[in-house]
């Protein structure tokens, strides 16, 4: 599958200004791909790529302890205590207390550690791998774009996700559910990525892509989508 065409075309239907970010686990360390420089947290990694870098990371270049326990670099009981607790999250605002950290687990996806060694990074239109999930950047109306496109065909409903963090909502979901899946990300990774009030988040199996594509394409056939605004700044289709 190309999917360097197939993210072209995702751009031109909906005139996304964020280049998708293409996000791959690996059991082995690439040969073919610098890894990163330094440490960066997942969150950052992925603002990295839209900017066009392309790098994997280890566990010893992920910053960030969630980023290595949702990304399945590391296993939580390694962590120190007051990270398991989740205590050090109270000061920083995010939780009131440990029981309502705890409660917040058990709605949030990570993928199993010690079966990855590598996560890979690439803007969609400079990967020379075949992706497992697409991160997007966009606009509420480019969001709702996408999350109709994937009901077109199947009828199949996307994923909401709240404040669960980037690295599990936008990363391991996805990759764990195979469903595509939206948000706004957490306080922490829209501040790390520097991103716009109004950006929302969304991520899709890279399997999906193809028909979501597809489906877009035939969208802009139909009533609603016929002068439906593109990008949010007020142009429309003809």
């Amino acid at each position: 599958m190309d999917y360097n065409k197939l993210g072209n075309k995702l751009n031109e239907l909906l005139k996304l200004k964020n280049e998708p970010v293409a996000i791959k686990w690996s059991l082995k360390e690439p040969e073919n791909i610098e890894k990163e420089e330094g440490k960066s947290r997942f969150c950052s990694k992925l603002g990295k790529a839209m900017k066009g870098e392309v790098f994997y990371a280890t566990a010893e270049e992920e910053e960030c302890l969630g980023g290595a326990r949702y990304s399945g670099l590391k296993d939580m009981r390694e962590f120190p205590a007051n990270v398991q607790s989740g205590a050090f999250m109270l000061p920083k605002g995010l939780y009131k207390n440990i029981p309502a950290v705890q409660r917040s687990r058990i709605n949030e996806t990570y993928i199993n550690p010690g079966i990855f060694n590598a996560v890979v990074f690439a803007p969609l239109n400079k990967a020379e791998f075949d992706p497992d999930v697409l991160f997007i950047l966009c606009n509420a109306q480019q969001g709702m774009e996408i999350l109709h496109a994937n009901a077109y065909d199947t009828g199949s409903h996307g994923l909401g996700a709240d404040a669960v963090p980037v690295c599990s909502s936008m990363a391991a979901a996805p990759y764990m559910t195979g469903k595509v899946t939206y948000g706004f990300g957490d306080v922490a990774a829209r501040k790390n990525m520097n991103i716009n009030q109004e950006d929302i988040m969304v991520s899709i199996p890279a399997s999906d892509l193809s028909r979501i594509v597809s489906n877009l394409g035939e969208m802009r056939n139909k009533m609603f989508f016929k002068k439906i605004p593109l990008g949010g700044d007020g142009a429309t289709n003809s």
